[in-house]
Formats: structure tokens, C-alpha cells, sequence
């Protein structure tokens, strides 16, 4: 008997090179906000923005940084929602922390002050905001998948802690991706967005949410970066093989959109915290460990496995040879991290909230 499935996506997905000039037909005259990167006027980005909407554009927040800290967003999310310019939609351009960063920014509380937000995330409690706003989430890099699911990443650097932002209000309107937007992207950012993407797609099939549609998104995502982003490493102008990791990052996006992510995941939190790793290779690097811990765990769960990574006693070294490849270590020990600390740090990782969705998490 087929089990009955859920897969729910209310995200409109614009793609293709040259998308951006759709933009103002997307925002349709209302007053936007730009919440993007520093270096984005530099590349001519803002500008081209700025072009594209006159009018409509009537704030420009060009200073997100990497990982988006409570530091920085108390003072930017309460002059949004405080200060005398209001506007109807926020327009992310950017990578995961830009886009993350306009996700906090579109709930907004009674007063406009951040605390009470902040308070729910570090509780694990519900949030209602008083007031909400659109999203359009414009990608410069692709692995992120933030620009078709609803979650947020926001750091506390300070209380070494990270907290997830996910309600049904932080869904974006639009996602509109642009391969073109992509091309100037470094060389450690477009490899390190496509492990991200990798993880994504892997850690949508090893988890105890997944369901056939998510499955068919994962399978060809993993199918697609095996072979496109090798050769975007070593053509990194091209853009159609731009347009093709963008393809497969969104594929992959719409994978854990709805399984969310699983251990590798919960792993890289504790590694980007503690040890400083860029959040695409601390997710990616410990894959092939996870592999190994997901295969015999349930029979349906391996099928999609090697679906997207071939047969099974071969698949973890397959992977572990595919990231190394990409100049990526595999093990804990090459960042550091000595056996007891990783046994402990993999302890930990299961029993947080992407941990325990982990097909192995139970048996741990």
C-alpha cells in the first residue's frame, strides 16, 4: 500500500539568465527595501537594481555580513520597523545571510523592537508577529536554498549559540534566480555554496521526513552537482554551467524544504562555532561519516541512496573521493578536532532539532 505523502511549497520560482529584468513586474510599484551584501554596489548589483525599480526602491541595507549575528540585527531590524520609512516588500540579493537576514526582518513585532523575537528563539517557543512582509530572494550564489524555504539562520556569537527562524510567515513570495548574478563569484564561494547544496540534497534523503517527491528533487540535485560543479570549478565563467549548479542548488532547496536538514547539518553548527568553518565546508566534510552511519538503517531509506550515489558498499568512498577532489578534507582530525571531541561532538549533534532527523538518530 502507498503510504500517503505531504509536500507543501508556496514559493513562485523565476528562473533563467537574465530573470532580474522581471523584477519589476514581480514587485508590481510597491515600496522595497534592498537588504543586501557590502561588496554588491561595487559589482554594480545596487545600481542595477536601483535602475530596474526608480521609485519603488526606497532603502538600500548594503551592510549585511557573513552569518548574521543579534549584535548587528537588533539595531537593523529595529530601525526597519521603528524608523519613519515604511515599506511593503523586502527584495534580498545575496547569499544565505542576506537572504536570512530580510527573513528576520519580515516579522515584525507589536513595538518594532527585536527582543521579544529574540526571546521566542532562544525559548524554542511560538512567535505570532504583529506585522509581516513580502519577500522577493534573488540568489548570488547557489547552494543556499534559502530563497525557497522558510528557515533563517541567526547567530549569538557571543553566547556561542545558534537559533532557527521558521514560521509560516517567513516563506518568500518569489524566488528569482539568476545564473548571471553568479558570475562573479569567488572561487572558494561558488565551491563552498555547492557542497552547501550537496549536503542539502543528501541530508533531504537520510531523513525520517523525506517522502518520494522529495526524493526526486535530492536524486537529481546530487546527480547534477556530481557533474557540473567539478567543471564550474574550472570554468567558473561559464554561464551555463552557472545556470546548471543554480538549477541543481534550486532542486535541492526544494528537497529539504520540506524534510529539513538532518545531521550533517547539526554537526556543522557546533564546527562553524567552535572552529570558525565556512558553513559550506563544515556540512559538507563530514558526509561521507554520515553515509556510513545512514546505510543499512531502513531498506527504502538505502534505495534512494544509491539512486544518487550507486551502489552501496562503494557509495561512501565514492563521496568521500568526489569532496576531496574539491580540495575538501573528510575527516574531523584535519580541522583540529581530536577523537574524543568528535564523539562528543557527534553526540550532541543528534540530539538537537536537525540531529533528530536523522534516519539513525534513534539507534545512537
Amino acid at each position: 500500500m502507498m503510504t500517503t505523502l505531504d509536500y507543501f511549497n508556496p514559493v513562485r520560482s523565476v528562473f533563467g539568465a537574465g530573470a532580474l529584468a522581471s523584477l519589476p513586474a514581480l514587485v508590481g510599484g510597491r515600496r522595497c527595501a534592498l537588504v543586501t551584501f557590502p561588496e554588491a554596489g561595487a559589482l554594480g548589483l545596487v545600481g542595477r537594481v536601483q535602475q530596474l525599480l526608480g521609485d519603488s526602491l526606497v532603502r538600500v541595507i548594503d551592510d549585511v555580513r557573513p552569518n548574521p549575528d543579534v549584535r548587528e540585527l537588533r539595531g537593523l531590524y529595529e530601525s526597519f520597523w521603528r524608523g519613519p520609512q515604511q515599506v511593503d516588500m523586502l527584495i534580498a540579493l545575496g547569499g544565505g545571510s542576506a537572504i536570512d537576514t530580510a527573513k528576520a526582518l519580515m516579522v515584525g513585532t507589536a513595538d518594532g523592537r527585536f527582543e521579544p523575537l529574540l526571546q521566542a528563539l532562544a525559548e524554542g517557543r511560538g512567535f505570532t508577529p504583529a506585522h509581516t512582509r513580502a519577500l522577493v530572494a534573488i540568489p548570488t550564489t547557489a547552494g543556499t536554498g534559502s530563497e525557497v524555504t522558510p528557515w533563517a539562520t541567526i547567530w549569538d556569537q557571543a553566547a556561542q549559540k545558534k537559533y532557527s527562524l521558521h514560521l509560516p510567515q517567513t516563506w518568500p513570495s518569489v524566488a528569482l534566480i539568476d545564473p548571471e548574478l553568479m558570475l562573479s563569484l569567488p572561487a572558494a564561494v561558488t565551491l563552498q555554496s555547492g557542497l552547501d547544496a550537496l549536503s542539502h540534497a543528501l541530508e533531504a534523503i537520510w531523513n525520517v521526513n523525506a517522502n518520494p517527491v522529495s526524493d526526486t528533487f535530492a536524486v537529481a540535485a546530487v546527480h547534477e552537482i556530481f557533474v557540473t560543479l567539478p567543471a564550474l570549478m574550472n570554468a567558473p565563467g561559464d554561464v551555463a554551467l552557472r545556470g546548471r549548479m543554480a538549477l541543481a542548488a534550486l532542486k535541492a532547496g526544494m528537497a529539504f524544504s520540506n524534510t529539513r536538514t538532518a545531521l550533517a547539518h547539526s554537526i556543522s553548527y557546533e564546527m562553524t562555532l567552535r572552529h570558525g568553518l565556512p558553513h559550506g565546508i563544515a556540512c559538507a566534510f563530514p558526509l561521507p561519516l554520515v553515509l556510513g552511519r545512514a546505510l543499512g538503517r531502513d531498506a527504502r531509506r538505502d534505495a534512494v541512496l544509491e539512486q544518487a550515489l550507486g551502489p552501496r558498499a562503494a557509495a561512501p568512498a565514492r563521496l568521500a573521493t568526489f569532496i576531496e577532489g574539491l580540495g575538501v578534507r573528510t575527516r574531523f582530525a584535519d580541522y583540529g578536532v581530536d577523537e574524543a571531541e568528535a564523539q562528543q561532538m557527534v553526540a550532541h549533534a543528534l540530539t538537537g532539532a536537525r540531529g533528530r532527523n536523522f534516519i539513525g538518530a534513534d539507534a545512537a
